[in-house]
């Protein structure tokens, strides 16, 4: 089937249809990473976007139960050169055309993604419409300009959690059987992830106390979290700080998220009050929330950075990090208080990735330590959060 990305500045590719059929709209983006298609497509972060992978060959090892991220898709459409029909992994389960369809994802293949990615590093990311039922192109360059864009808008609402619950080793994706694949569609599942991710696990040890504010939080970070002795409660993002301070907690986890954090007041707010009294520890929308509620500004990237191939600078060590990255948004280094200390630079053009306090116990970085997909290099900072808390 014969599917059109049109984008809000007339450039219209034509390619062929894959996954589900429809409409979809949202800001284009692309994502350098050469492996790990499973994950960013369940990324929350990369709610309201349709994504494009630059590297060429894309479902050639299909999907499969454990390699998500969240409860399912986020994306709004996903873009690719070659869509591989024939998937081959012994952890495969479904091809990457029926794991969007049953999802609702549309995709499309088959257009130039290199003049894609040029043009989004050359103007900046834009608004585009892709589409299988509407084929006339200016209705669709019509559709994409219409569109209000990720700037002013919170995309956390869509994402967070609508209730608090307790997250295990036992909330694990692989133990989604094949016949809950319809049910992961069900909105009444979203109210209780419990029911979704349980299974038997040998009891593990937990020593600090985490409070998670979900934003749109990666399965991995809770992952992450639990690996490094945290026993980890998941709230919403509209968890007030005076409810979080009398669950009293060790820490306070802010996670990664979508969009704009600016229109996130009332998390900023949370935040504000939970500094000086909690060991803080941000990623991504986390770091940019708390580099708000420090006094400090934040402004759109041209492109953005989204990868698993990031350099990343250490201050206090001078080793470079290679990092995987997915943000549209960044902290303006000259807004931020003289009590702040930048601790990472991103080395492709020097903006900011993380930050300390010099007083008080918090630190956050722009970029994604628990890496996935990507690499490991700055999978200590669980460490240090422990440590801190401690």
């Amino acid at each position: 089937m014969k599917a059109i990305l049109a984008l809000s500045d007339g450039t219209v590719f034509e390619g062929e249809q894959f996954g589900a059929t429809g409409e979809a709209i949202g800001e284009v983006v692309f994502n350098t990473s050469m492996t790990g298609y499973q994950e960013v497509l369940t990324d929350p972060s990369y709610k309201g976007q349709i994504v494009t992978m630059t590297y060429p060959l894309i479902g050639n090892y299909g999907c499969n139960e454990a390699d998500v991220e969240s409860i399912g898709p986020q994306v709004e459409g996903f873009v690719v050169r070659e869509y591989s029909a024939y998937h081959s992994n012994w952890r495969s389960k479904w091809s990457l055309d029926t794991y969007l369809s049953e999802h609702g994802i549309i995709g499309i293949q088959g257009i130039d993604t290199r003049a894609l990615t040029r043009r989004l590093r050359v103007h900046g990311v834009m608004n585009g419409c892709l589409s299988t039922d509407d084929l006339k192109p200016d209705n669709l360059v019509a559709k994409a300009n219409a569109w209000h864009g990720l700037v002013g808008w919170d995309l956390v609402q869509r994402v967070t959690c609508p209730n608090p619950y307790a997250w295990q080793n036992s909330y694990q994706s692989s133990v989604i059987s094949h016949q809950l694949k319809e049910d992961l569609l069900n909105d009444n599942l979203l109210t209780d992830n419990q029911k979704v991710f349980r299974r038997k696990t040998e009891p593990t040890t937990d020593n600090y106390k985490v409070i998670a504010l979900d934003f749109g939080i990666k399965y991995n970070i809770l992952r992450q979290l639990t690996e490094h002795g945290c026993e980890v409660q998941v709230v919403p993002a509209q968890t007030t700080a005076e409810d979080i301070l009398a669950a009293e907690p060790d820490g306070v986890f802010l996670s990664n998220g979508p969009g704009d954090p600016m229109p996130v007041g009332y998390a900023i707010e949370t935040i504000r009050g939970l500094i000086g009294k909690k060991p803080l520890f941000g990623i991504c929308l986390g770091h940019q929330l708390l580099g708000l509620a420090l006094g400090g500004k934040t402004y759109k990237l041209k492109f953005g950075h989204r990868g698993a191939n990031q350099p990343v600078k250490h201050l206090e060590t001078n080793r470079v990090e290679i990092t995987s990255q997915n943000h549209g948004f960044c902290v303006d280094i000259d807004s931020l208080p003289n009590n702040v200390d930048i601790t990472h630079i991103n080395l492709n053009d020097d903006t900011l990735e993380g930050i300390q306090h010099r007083e008080c116990p918090l630190f956050s970085v722009q970029y994604h330590p628990e890496a996935s997909p990507g690499p490991h290099d700055a999978s200590y900072l669980f460490s240090r959060f422990t440590e801190m808390m401690g």
